[in-house]
């Protein structure tokens, strides 16, 4: 079985000292809400992957603050695991895809959200979120 290295973004920006986490459509099964995630390129670290993913899919520019965990799963005969960061909103840009976006509170988030290891890994991130929007 092959090994597939993927990075993504969790994003989060601040509105009235309120956090909003961003979410995304997925390509293969546009039912399912998830955080951007892609390929990473040779030339490129996972960092820079999953700020790409960010702007290719979202059309968001974020602030890394750091390193959220990985996530495995199956696809067909491959085994993809995914390295997630966490982005601070920065600024929106042009993207390249067309996907449908939404920022959602944490409950909301958590509803939306397809997968249950991506709401474990929000509430992982949660703390460090809900510091940086006190802080706004």
């Amino acid at each position: 079985m092959s090994r597939i290295a993927q990075a993504g973004a969790i994003a989060f920006k601040v509105v009235n000292s309120a956090p909003f986490i961003l979410l995304v459509r997925a390509r293969k099964n546009p039912e399912a809400w998830i955080f951007p995630k892609g390929h990473i390129e040779s030339e490129e670290t996972a960092e820079d992957a999953a700020a790409r993913e960010l702007e290719e899919e979202a059309g968001i520019r974020g602030e890394l603050l750091g390193l959220m965990g990985s996530l495995n799963f199956q696809s067909g005969d491959e085994m993809v695991t995914v390295a997630y960061y966490l982005f601070r909103f920065v600024a929106e840009v042009p993207r390249t895809e067309e996907r449908e976006t939404t920022w959602c509170t944490f409950d909301e988030a958590t509803r939306l959200l397809s997968f249950r290891d991506s709401t474990e890994l929000l509430n992982k991130a949660r703390p460090m979120i809900e510091s940086h929007a006190q802080r706004t």
